[in-house]
């Protein structure tokens, strides 16, 4: 699987620098031996990719994009035990951002095993997500998941100044979105006045 453009002279195809890339990216997070890491510990693998690629002198959009794809791209496997909620698919669209379908086909490429049925098996739970991502995008605009209220109508409702806790509400809003999707306007607003009265409760006391 190539990246691109190589980051170190431009060129495509068999560019030397371009084939350390394609080896860090699928192997970086594999003990010796072969075995996985435990997914928690892919923020050391992208940590030492970083590392890794700054050595070879690739630019640092490059870097970081690749560091974020080995830090993602275990996640998939988690999905072909069982499927995930809406929220967890709209939150893997989320984390990925502009790299989704770079992920896409670093996920598929590092299925690595011998046993057909298993790989059998992940190839169809990917073409799942893939398509339950197509169909969410369609319903919700994906790409672009953003709270149904923005700062300023936050600090309009709550009757706030600009600062620290339209951040916080912010958040919460985004969070709110992405685990039950698009729940309008009215609604959202009802449920930012109960956050705010729970985190007013909360400092009063």
């Amino acid at each position: 699987m190539r990246f691109g453009a190589c980051g170190t002279c431009g060129t495509r195809g068999t560019c030397a620098s371009q084939d350390r890339l394609d080896d860090l990216r699928v192997d970086e997070h594999r003990p010796r031996g072969g075995e996985r890491r435990p997914v928690g510990l892919l923020e050391l693998g992208a940590k030492l990719v970083r590392k890794r690629l700054r050595e070879l002198r690739f630019d640092n959009d490059t870097v970081k994009r690749v560091a974020r794809l080995v830090e993602l791209h275990l996640r998939f496997f988690g999905y072909s035990d069982q499927q995930w909620t809406d929220s967890a698919v709209r939150r893997y669209v989320r984390d990925a951002g502009e790299e989704l379908e770079r992920l896409h086909i670093l996920t598929r490429a590092d299925v690595t095993t011998r046993n057909r049925r298993k790989a059998e098996r992940l190839e169809h739970a990917y073409d799942d997500i893939e398509r339950r991502i197509g169909e969410l995008a369609e319903e919700e605009e994906l790409a672009a998941v953003r709270p149904e209220l923005d700062g300023e109508r936050i600090m309009a409702v709550l009757g706030v100044p600009p600062g620290p806790l339209v951040g916080r509400a912010y958040r919460f809003l985004l969070e709110l979105r992405l685990d039950e999707g698009p729940i309008g306007e009215e609604v959202a607003e009802a449920r930012l006045r109960e956050w705010w009265s729970g985190e007013s409760g909360s400092r009063a006391s």
